[in-house]
């Protein structure tokens, strides 16, 4: 027999407790999904770019909260593995671009495919009406986490 504990309106510091043990539970699943070559590091240059294609190196430095010269050593990695291409700005030859390169896409496209086997296997587990509840909250977290980070406006019918 399952209890059901009845929770009319959790705080937000225990649903903070829950999702921090998801995300480090993720972790560890997504550790079986391996990002090699990929440092962690050089995961977070591949999703930027693919969210700000054509940023500079000097707003990715910042947006590392790193130093030009650590992240422009970090991108010859990923020159040199094929995943990002450099290319001087037509506007100003001083300027370097950075675009994730179609290896790098494939690269993620095939880590995103396994990280969601893993998380199918898991969630193939869970009962139905929890997985329905698991993808409404998840949605609303998404769309709220959304508008604080990147200042937007949350999809209709949402939120």
């Amino acid at each position: 027999m399952t209890v059901t504990v009845f929770r009319p309106r959790p705080e937000p510091v225990e649903v903070a407790r829950v999702t921090l043990t998801a995300v480090e539970l993720l972790e560890v699943l997504w550790g079986r999904a391996s990002t090699a070559p990929a440092s962690p590091s050089q995961m977070r240059v591949l999703l930027m770019l693919e969210h700000q294609d054509g940023i500079n190196l000097r707003t990715l430095a910042d947006s590392l909260a790193s130093t030009p010269p650590s992240t422009s050593r970090l991108c010859d990695r990923l020159v040199a593995a094929g995943f990002v291409d450099r290319v001087v700005s037509p506007a100003d030859r001083r300027e370097v671009r950075l675009h994730l390169s179609d290896r790098g896409r494939t690269f993620l496209d095939g880590l995103r495919e396994r990280r969601e086997r893993e998380l199918q296997a898991v969630l193939e587990q869970m009962p139905p009406a929890k997985r329905a509840a698991l993808l409404e909250g998840l949605e609303s977290f998404c769309d709220t986490a959304a508008v604080q980070i990147h200042d937007t406006t949350p999809r209709a019918g949402t939120a």
